[in-house]
């Protein structure tokens, strides 16, 4: 790794358009790692990550075409060049690609990605309900209902649209993938409402995990603590960017390139006794749970 994306070589910096985008972030981040080996673990596996676009969703996309999968992303119209650049790296990887655009909250998108999905791949094997809204307010009574209602509508809403058309599709072996936050168990002052949504999925990830194990289908989430992404400059005050790794254990923020084994490992059968867990990915910041 070249470098680390902390307060010394991030400026201050906004985006003001959701989910934000990842050609706007300077420095650019990682999200693979030259020398990451894939080993074929998930060869001939059949996946869908929504966000898949920039970020953490990028992140987990390349690193299960490096081992072998065919990945479908799903992401918003307005990501567009973003998504054509995550699509010419998971091609890269020798896989098919497929680019998926529209807005996970809205339920008709959500059951058409998944019957495209079946379609184009012969079936569904990984879910990954990455993709996320997060808005900070420096005082709560200023969140708004569409605010709130928004949050709630992607990051929640999104995930239980995409999970139950999945699971019509899948079978023993099949793997669901959330990505909650360290929010969801520290709590963070100024993004109220996406702490609350994130709580909501570890409460989903867990009752779900419950009902599908009978059925061979493992549901577990990774918890990022600060990441370089766009949802950083989107979401939070400028000036608090180059800052949002200070409160951790190691001082930075991560890479995206620092989670992509940790969606492997929950999709691939190295996890085969894994279920309603949680992956705390978070530069060593000690939480609960």
């Amino acid at each position: 790794m070249t470098y680390s994306p902390d307060r010394h070589t991030i400026a201050p910096q906004h985006q003001d358009r959701s989910p934000g985008s990842e050609r706007a972030l300077k420095p650019a981040a990682e999200h693979i790692r030259p020398d990451y080996k894939g080993s074929g673990k998930l060869k001939g596996k059949r996946a869908l990550v929504t966000g898949g676009d920039s970020g953490i969703g990028r992140a987990a996309a390349l690193h299960f075409a490096r081992e072998g999968a065919d990945v479908a992303i799903l992401y918003l119209p307005v990501e567009q060049e973003d998504a054509d650049d995550a699509v010419r790296l998971i091609e890269a990887e020798g896989v098919r690609a497929l680019a998926i655009a529209g807005d996970i909250a809205e339920r008709a998108v959500c059951d058409a990605a998944i019957e495209q999905v079946v379609a184009t791949f012969g079936g569904i094997d990984i879910l990954v309900n990455n993709a996320a809204h997060m808005q900070g307010e420096e005082d709560f009574t200023d969140t708004t209902d569409e605010s709130w209602l928004r949050h709630f509508n992607v990051n929640v809403h999104g995930a239980f649209y995409l999970t139950r058309a999945a699971l019509k599709h899948m079978s023993a072996g099949a793997s669901i993938i959330q990505t909650t936050s360290v929010n969801a168990f520290a709590g963070a002052r100024v993004v109220t409402a996406y702490s609350a949504t994130k709580a909501a999925l570890a409460g989903f990830t867990r009752a779900l995990a419950l009902q599908v194990a009978e059925q061979g289908i493992r549901v577990n989430e990774v918890a990022p603590g600060p990441i370089w992404t766009p949802i950083q400059p989107q979401g939070w005050p400028a000036e608090q960017v180059p800052h949002l790794g200070d409160n951790t254990a190691m001082g930075r923020m991560g890479h995206p390139s620092e989670l992509g084994a940790a969606y492997v490992y929950l999709a691939s059968d190295d996890s085969s006794y894994v279920t309603g867990q949680t992956l705390h990915v978070n530069g060593g910041m000690i939480v609960n749970g």
